[in-house]
């Protein structure tokens, strides 16, 4: 068994107007990377790339230990998919997907799928176009749970739907890894989400990566200062990752909190979420 369940390596691809750069990372088998960045950051695409359904310029993706380009028919099989838009067609109702999927799929279990749909409360007899946005993902979900696969890829999985919903989903996630072998990939903006299961991050911004890593280091590490303005001046330039002024002083997010709290000890300085790393860097000022 390999010892991750997706490995990236030196990814490239040149669009028109976008770029993904040199994107690596790797998502160790029984773990959930939690994959971040704002909207055209390189989520989707590389999410794209690893399924095969865009081609690389340059770089290598490994699934299961194995070259992606060439992965079996048969170990394939072993990726559950759900992605931002549905890719069931409106006409379809979960009972006719049933009938297709035991086709598509050798290790599809019938019990699964509508023990899922019954946990989501869907109909099984509604055609998909009667579905709601969240409906659809629940749907998606669902499929991507039910032929046993050993690798769950998920963009914005848990988007559209209500906290009770996401707070059971990310449950079955968490069951889903407790299998040593079976790894997620997710991308989120519900950084929240993530926090709360996400045993790695990988931030990418502007088509490259700025980290990844075990989640408890990177909130262990960042630091948010709190500080006047007057007193902004006296934050080294080096140790600044972001920073936003307000009428009552200034935040400043700085990548060694430890670091920090012994240089500027004066300082107001808190620990950080993930949503304040991707805000920071993407909207915050640079000096």
């Amino acid at each position: 068994m390999s010892e991750y369940g997706i490995e990236v390596r030196h990814l490239n691809k040149q669009f028109e107007a976008f770029q993904l750069s040199d994107v690596s990372f790797v998502v160790p088998s029984g773990s959930i990377m939690g994959f971040i960045g704002e909207n055209g950051a390189g989520k989707s695409t590389t999410i794209r790339l690893i399924l095969g359904l865009l081609r690389p310029d340059a770089g290598e993706i490994r699934l299961f230990g194995e070259d992606a380009a060439t992965l079996p028919a048969r170990t394939r099989e072993e990726i559950g998919v759900a992605l931002d838009e549905s890719f069931f067609h409106d006409s379809l109702r979960p009972k006719d997907l049933d009938l297709i999927l035991k086709n598509v799929y050798r290790n599809w279990d019938s019990g699964a799928f509508y023990g899922y749909l019954d946990r989501f409360d869907l109909p099984a007899g509604q055609r998909v176009k009667k579905f709601s946005r969240g409906m659809k993902m629940k749907l998606s979900l669902s499929a991507a749970l039910s032929h046993h696969a050993r690798l769950l890829i998920l963009d914005e999985a848990t988007s559209g739907l209500d906290p009770v919903v996401r707070n059971e989903i990310l449950d079955v996630f968490l069951s889903f890894v407790q299998d040593e072998g079976h790894s997620i990939l997710v991308s989120s903006h519900i950084t929240s989400d993530l926090e709360r299961v996400c045993d790695y991050i990988t931030f990418i911004h502007r088509g490259k990566i700025v980290v990844s890593e075990s989640k408890d280091a990177l909130l262990e590490r960042y630091g948010l200062i709190g500080c006047t303005k007057a007193d902004f001046g006296r934050i080294d330039r080096a140790d600044i990752v972001g920073y936003r002024e307000s009428h009552f002083g200034c935040e400043v997010l700085v990548q060694d909190r430890a670091a920090a709290a012994k240089k500027y000890p004066d300082f107001q300085l808190e620990r950080v979420s993930l949503e304040d790393i991707m805000l920071f860097y993407v909207r915050g000022e640079k000096r």
